[in-house]
Order: C-alpha cells, then structure tokens, then sequence
C-alpha cells in the first residue's frame, strides 16, 4: 500500500471562507491548518487570507520550528524582530527559531493577502536529497 495522501484547498480566492486554526480559542476566519487534515510527520502547512487592514493581533516566536512563509497574492507586511518587511506575490520570508514575527494585509490593498505557511523541525536538511532512488528507465504513468 503507498503511503500517501489526497485534499483539495481550494483555489485561493477560496481560502478566506474556511474557519479554523490550532487551538479553539485561536481559530479565525480565513485559516485553514492542512497538516490536522493529513497525517503529516516532519511537515506542516496552513492556508491564509486576511482583508485588507487586517492583522494577525498577537508577536509570536518558536523555539523548534522554522517558518516559510509563500506569499501568493494581495500585499502587507511582516514584523520580524525589529524590523518591518513588505511582502506582495511572490515574496518567499525564511523566519527561524527565536525570531520574533507578527504579519498584516496592506490597509490601502485591493485584494486580501493570501499566504502558504510551512513549518518544519527536527533533522537538519541534506544540501542534496540523498534519500532518493531515481529510476530512470521506469515508464512514465502518462
């Protein structure tokens, strides 16, 4: 049996619809944790979208966890540490352990800030992915 799985998120125009979030008391409208929906291991993923104007309201740091924050449309803004960083479509912010990081969608922006973020912990990636076993004389499924 593989081991593998299948969700659909929708387009992002969609992702402002979905309520959700890590904890109840946390959980608001445009976020969407994906890695509660598969049974993810090493990995985690959330959906976003905030209206314009709109700010995540809380700083955060994490002591295990490294962020990639994809920001796939509209504009804002991070807070990272001490400093303050435009983002729009196509920005792609690395956050590490212990950097202290807070975000908001443009207050003058005409579409919501629709962002990927991807955590991750633990083991320290190979430079290459050494783990793979190409076989290239294998016929393609297409």
């Amino acid at each position: 049996m593989s081991d593998y799985e299948v969700t659909n998120i929708g387009g992002p125009s969609e992702w402002g619809d979905h309520f959700g979030g890590f904890r109840p008391e946390t959980r608001k409208q445009g976020r969407r944790v994906v890695d509660h929906e598969l049974a993810m291991q090493f990995i985690g993923m959330t959906v976003n979208s905030m209206a314009p104007g709109e700010q995540a309201g809380y700083w955060h740091a994490h002591s295990k966890v490294e962020e990639l924050y994809v920001f796939l449309a509209g504009r804002g803004q991070m807070g990272l540490d001490d400093d303050v960083v435009d983002v729009e479509p196509g920005s792609v912010v690395r956050v590490g352990q212990g950097v202290w990081r807070t975000w908001r969608a443009a207050p003058d922006g005409d579409e919501d800030l629709r962002w990927l973020c991807i955590r991750a912990g633990g083991e320290e990636l190979p430079r290459l992915p050494d783990d793979a076993s190409p076989v290239m004389d294998r016929p393609m499924p297409w």
